[in-house]
């Protein structure tokens, strides 16, 4: 019996967030020089800038934890994980209660920026084989996503009129929740939440942007502000 490991069989697309371009850029060299087994595929400095990629979604995203943006840590994660990429929180702010939201809201890990590069490249790796990196042993209390706003219809960016219901569908769609999730969490059938979300859709669709697919939609909700 024989093992063979002689290079990476899946090269792991990688997205670099941090509002600091020179971590950015220096983590990003480190992975391209010595992490074969990860393509950068995108390296951004805001939030809107990595939802906005088309190389978004990705398979993981390293993201740091304080962005000037007004998006909250969770609704950032949330948003990644519903559209399949995997989050490793970098943080040079390394408390307890930014670690217990980041960890709740779906981050695979949470790790201070101070690690040499070598051992996030480990991790990186670790998480991409489906670990969940260690943390601080304290017990977490349940959490489910914010809940979303209510009132009269919504006016998007570009002119899309959402209504109420429309929006509070969105919002649980873009935090992660299935399609059958949000119509138990707004008490409809799933039919009826699969009709806000296609009008949602087409909303967009007639606007000029696209979001026929998850990860377009989630893209439309963080532009618009509806990931807070």
């Amino acid at each position: 019996m024989s093992s063979i490991d002689e290079g990476p069989a899946h090269r792991h697309r990688l997205a670099i967030l941090d509002d600091h371009s020179l971590i950015v850029d220096s983590l990003a060299r480190w992975f391209v020089d010595r992490a074969a087994d990860f393509d950068v595929v995108v390296t951004a400095t805001s939030w809107m800038d990595l939802v906005r990629s088309p190389e978004f979604p990705v398979d993981i995203v390293l993201m740091d934890l304080q962005l000037p943006d007004g998006v909250s840590i969770e609704s950032r994660i949330r948003a990644c994980r519903a559209a399949g990429a995997r989050v490793i929180v970098v943080t040079a702010l390394d408390d307890d209660d930014s670690r217990e939201r980041s960890m709740a809201a779906g981050a695979a890990g949470f790790v201070s920026k101070t690690l040499p590069a070598e051992v996030l490249v480990d991790y990186a790796r670790r998480v991409m084989r489906g670990e969940r990196l260690p943390r601080q042993a304290s017990r977490l209390g349940a959490r489910g996503v914010g809940e979303p706003g209510r009132g009269a219809p919504v006016a998007t960016m570009s002119g899309v009129h959402l209504s109420p219901a429309e929006e509070k569908a969105l919002r649980y769609y873009a935090q992660g929740l299935s399609t059958l999730e949000v119509g138990q969490r707004m008490d409809v059938g799933y039919e009826t939440a699969k009709t806000y979300l296609r009008r949602v859709r087409e909303k967009y669709a007639k606007v000029g942007r696209p979001a026929s697919r998850k990860a377009e939609l989630i893209r439309r909700a963080a532009e618009d502000g509806f990931l807070e």
